[in-house]
């Protein structure tokens, strides 16, 4: 795509992008990348902000420490004086990054999945006024979960062999809070925690001691909640070597391709969710094809969307504030975030809507049940590890049916699916 011409004496507009380009997460980090670049070259073939181009600059957070994070936000305002921070996550520096960003005034637009943004943001609302989680938080991975499950046996797809639920936790606070989630749910809707949360330190591969932990409990469930996607591919790889009769839920790592290509024809019937993902409708399937066609097809959109989208929402909201501000233009960037926080956005992945009090996005089913008021909690299946995830859940957006992992029994199947089942957004 090529960008329009726009007047030389009109400087850009930095745009700063902190992504993991190294380390654990490197994988998502390359596909946030991506989607800023599409993002931004789209915005400026269009006429950028108010006939300024957008001009990214990209920060790498290594291993998300909370020292690298803010290391990253200061370079990114100091040394390239960027009027807005907009990315996908960093899990790890627990909101340590805020502070420079608020000192600032400047607007941060990310997706780090976070729990305690809400109590920060709510803390001292005039002080971090700029800041914004584009997907709602960790914790509602936890009961949206066992939504799901319940979703499933309750509706015929499938008969569970127990109410026996096995809950593997990976060691950072992500982690750890949507597990604690799903294990303060599980009795909610007729479930037993058999085993867990049982946290393993990560990074790791090594999963056979916990998986033979697990074993012993026999559960009906099994669900681990670290998310790096290399990781959870040997998780499942170890799992199929003594498989139970049960079904696998992993955390959102799973979603990537990295994952697939690792786990290869382990991964077939593997569930995994994503609070923020990319809808296999008009606006998703073509944003992939415009991805793809852009960055190849081992790209994985559904990662890079997170970005993409983010940096749209932002690149709108700051043509109807005027124009961006400068670091130290809070009286600017008040305006930028007055219309991040009042406008509802249909993006790729749903609609993007910040609750006023906690600036963090609104999730589809679990709190509202207005699929034009949040953003879909989506459950993958996968089943056939060369090609893309099924979209099983939630209605309207599945287009694909659950089916029976092929390590389960058959005991454990119930009537087929209808191809566009219903009932998961009245439970």
């Amino acid at each position: 795509m090529r960008d329009v011409d726009l007047p030389a004496e009109f400087p850009p507009v930095p745009i700063g992008s902190m992504i993991p380009l190294t380390g654990p997460s490197a994988a998502d980090g390359a596909e946030f990348r991506k989607g800023m670049i599409l993002a931004v070259e789209e915005l400026n073939a269009r006429g950028g902000l108010l006939g300024r181009r957008f001009e990214p600059i990209f920060a790498d957070t290594c291993r998300q420490t909370a020292e690298e994070v803010v290391a990253a936000a200061r370079w990114l305002i100091e040394k390239h004086k960027v009027h807005a921070i907009v990315n996908g996550y960093n899990i790890g520096p627990q909101n340590s990054e805020y502070e420079p960003i608020a000192d600032a005034g400047i607007i941060y637009v990310h997706a780090n999945t976070l729990l305690q943004h809400h109590d920060t943001i709510m803390s001292d609302p005039e002080r971090y006024f700029g800041i914004f989680m584009a997907d709602p938080a960790d914790y509602w991975y936890g009961p949206g979960f066992i939504k799901f499950i319940s979703w499933l046996r309750d509706t015929g797809q499938w008969t569970p062999s127990s109410d026996r639920l096995a809950i593997v936790s990976g060691s950072k606070p992500y982690s750890i809070v949507i597990a604690n989630a799903m294990a303060a749910s599980a009795a909610d809707y007729g479930w037993r925690v058999c085993f867990g949360p049982r946290i393993v330190q990560t990074p790791t591969t090594q999963w056979r001691e916990v998986l033979e932990e697990a074993r012993a409990a026999n559960p009906a469930v099994l669900a681990n909640t670290h998310f790096y996607a290399g990781d959870l591919a040997h998780f499942q790889r170890q799992f199929v070597e003594k498989p139970l009769d049960c079904i696998v839920y992993l955390q959102y790592g799973a979603t990537h391709r990295s994952f697939s290509d690792i786990a290869q024809e382990a991964a077939t019937g593997v569930i995994v969710s994503s609070v923020v993902g990319l809808l296999r409708d008009e606006m998703g399937k073509r944003f992939e094809a415009r991805y793809n066609a852009r960055f190849g097809e081992g790209s994985t959109a559904t990662i890079g969307c997170q970005s993409y989208s983010n940096m749209h929402h932002y690149a709108v909201a700051a043509a109807m504030a005027g124009g961006s501000g400068a670091p130290g233009d809070f009286e600017q960037n008040r305006k930028v975030a007055y219309a991040l926080k009042g406008m509802i956005y249909r993006s790729v992945q749903g609609t993007i809507r910040y609750h006023p009090d906690w600036q963090a996005v609104v999730p589809y089913p679990v709190v509202t049940h207005d699929p034009s008021l949040g953003m879909p909690h989506i459950f993958y299946q996968i089943h056939d590890h060369r090609k893309p995830l099924s979209m099983i859940a939630p209605e309207p957006y599945n287009t694909d049916r659950f089916i029976l992992p092929p390590w389960m029994s058959g005991k454990s199947a119930a009537k087929p699916a209808p191809s566009n089942p219903r009932g998961l957004t009245n439970l």
